[in-house]
């Protein structure tokens, strides 16, 4: 049976008349989500950490919801404090040598760009490579490794375009040539279904607070077991251990799971949001939010392209779309058209000089017809330039 929309819709318990079309930057709580937070609040406000062992309960919950939205293992999962700090993980926990290379993209997010090119100081060349508008992203990317490449870092969604890279084909070409396969997944987990098996990943970040409709400050990372070891820490303390609650022992070792990357006391409030959130999506399941998220890109670029003032970027190919639907406006301020629509009750973003919408599973074709009359009407009036 498919899910029910209109229950599902509830639980994004949204202002009276406002349309959110801004889950790529941070996305609103679903209703169960800030419940979670006033319990767990008030509890606290309470008892403090008397039912302790009940919030790990929730630190559990949350890493099994992880593990099989990517299809991992538990063990496989850590929890983070955002992408950046996933990121960083690997860069400076790889042991690099001098002339080594990192590939990636020209124009990327800067948290999947700069934590690459800092590794210059150890000799270490980034290459990035321009994957938006060619025919054969995944070609390019290909092409600008070589025996030096060490490790291939991707954004699976284009933060700007919405451009999806095929990660199965990606994740073979580096295990077929040695090369480890870094995803930073912000833009697609939550929208659209992974595989990390499949798609031969070493390593996933992504934060909570886009489309898995979380907190900030509360993210997930994966690390192929078989690689653990390779990562040398540069953070440690007493969660990262193996034996976390003995305090007085002298002999230490590493945590064996991913829990190694988890420095010190978890963000049990994070956890306890972001693991109701991964609920609701759940429980609306991955293949159907999918086809919602895809649904609403196909409306809106095909109502965008009936207004002769703006053109629609990103790719043409469906099998490429995301969550994210971006405009360019000759002529006409980004920012000003955000501040116009958002006196209208419409949320949306600025990238790159123009428009970005990004609506998720829960948004209908009247939130769309909403977006596409109010746009009409206010590059119509002029009085943006």
């Amino acid at each position: 049976m498919p899910p029910d929309r209109i229950r599902l819709r509830a639980e994004l318990d949204l202002a009276p008349g406002l349309i959110y079309m801004n889950h790529a930057a941070v996305a609103p709580w679903p209703r169960r989500t800030a419940d979670a937070v006033c319990r767990f609040a008030r509890e606290n406000a309470a008892t403090g950490a008397l039912h302790y062992p009940r919030w790990l309960e929730i630190e559990h919950r949350l890493r099994q919801r992880v593990a099989r939205l990517v299809n991992a293992a538990p063990d496989d999962i850590a929890l983070l404090k955002n992408t950046s700090e996933g990121l960083s993980a690997v860069a400076f926990g790889l042991p690099w040598r001098p002339a080594d290379s990192v590939v990636g993209i020209a124009a990327d997010f800067p948290s999947n760009r700069v934590v690459w090119e800092a590794l210059r100081e150890f000799g270490v060349q980034f290459r990035g490579v321009g994957v938006n508008g060619i025919a054969d992203p995944e070609g390019a990317l290909e092409a600008a490794c070589d025996r030096s490449t060490r490790l291939m870092a991707v954004s699976w969604v284009h933060y700007v375009t919405g451009l999806t890279l095929d990660l199965q084909r990606l994740g073979r070409f580096c295990r077929d040539h040695g090369i480890l396969f870094c995803v930073d997944a912000i833009q697609g987990l939550g929208a659209l279904p992974i595989d990390v098996q499949a798609a031969r990943v070493d390593f996933l970040a992504a934060d909570g607070h886009k489309w898995l409709l979380g907190p900030e400050g509360a993210a997930v990372f994966y690390c192929r077991p078989e690689i653990r070891d390779r990562l040398r820490l540069r953070q440690l303390g007493w969660h990262s251990l193996q034996h976390p609650g003995d305090y007085g022992r002298a002999d230490w070792s590493l945590a064996a799971s991913a829990r190694r990357f988890e420095c010190g006391s978890p963000n049990l409030l994070g956890i306890h949001a972001l693991e109701a959130s991964l609920s609701l999506l759940e429980e609306a399941g991955t293949a159907w939010v999918a086809g919602r998220v895809r649904e609403n890109t196909r409306w809106l670029r095909e109502a965008f392209q009936a207004i002769t003032a703006v053109e629609v970027r990103g790719p043409a190919d469906p099998a490429r779309w995301s969550g994210i639907v971006s405009l360019r406006t000759p002529g006409r301020d980004g920012n000003g058209l955000v501040s116009r629509l958002a006196e209208a009750g419409i949320v949306c973003a600025t990238r790159d000089g123009g428009l970005r919408f990004s609506p998720h599973f829960y948004n209908n074709d009247n939130d769309m017809e909403a977006v596409r009359k109010n746009l009409s009407r206010i590059l119509a009036d002029g009085q943006i330039s």
